[in-house]
């Protein structure tokens, strides 16, 4: 296993390659972990989707206090009537795409040693199957959850924010955008994912 301080150099000083990049990756370096209980991870992610990170842990506790305060299995969510997931916040949608995360992991019997070992495009294809999941959600399970050191999420807001503005990027449709993005990004590669951590971190406390 390589060690973090090898992992930090290595990445440091592959996207220093890119100019734009080279402000910004100095310093204090990222570390990717993997973390346990995937269905969880997966679900704190849906709740939080177009809620503010303040109301989504307010919401996420409530969901875990539903439980004693503990992480429940996929069963016991399941088994939790619809009224009590509504009744802490959650939309009507909300609710049927936690439960639907919940059923699919344990009727497809998946693990997170499954999940740690495959590709990251495996991953997407077969949790995009689950209503309510979309690509995005599944690049930040695997950015923040899996531990992937190599991923790009084109189509997150925050990402195109910091790429227009840095690189000064002129586009006329969604789709000439995203293809400029991931033209630069194939440069960052195997780092991708260091690199769009870098970015957000620059556009929330550097770019004004």
């Amino acid at each position: 296993m390589k060690s973090t301080y090898f992992v930090a150099m290595s990445y440091q000083r592959h996207l220093k390659k890119d100019k734009g990049l080279v402000e910004l990756v100095k310093g204090e370096a990222y570390t990717l972990h993997k973390r346990k209980n995937t269905a969880i991870r997966l679900i704190a992610s849906i709740v939080s989707q177009h809620l503010s990170t303040k109301v989504a842990a307010i919401i996420f506790k409530r969901f875990l206090d539903i439980y004693k305060g503990k992480e429940p299995s996929v069963q016991a969510i399941i088994d939790t009537p619809f009224d009590i997931l509504r009744g802490i916040g959650l939309s009507n949608s909300k609710v049927n795409y936690v439960q639907n995360v919940a059923s699919f992991f344990l009727s497809q019997k998946i693990t997170d040693k499954q999940l740690y070992a495959m590709e990251p495009e495996a991953v997407i294809e077969l949790l995009t199957q689950i209503k309510g999941v979309g690509r995005w959600t599944v690049e930040m399970l695997l950015m923040f959850s899996l531990g992937h050191e190599d991923v790009f999420a084109v189509d997150d807001l925050g990402l195109q924010q910091a790429m227009i503005r840095l690189y000064k990027i002129k586009y006329t449709t969604k789709k000439e955008l995203q293809t400029k993005m991931l033209t630069k990004s194939l440069g960052w590669s195997p780092y991708r994912t260091y690199a769009c951590l870098h970015l957000w971190n620059w556009k929330d406390t550097v770019a004004v």
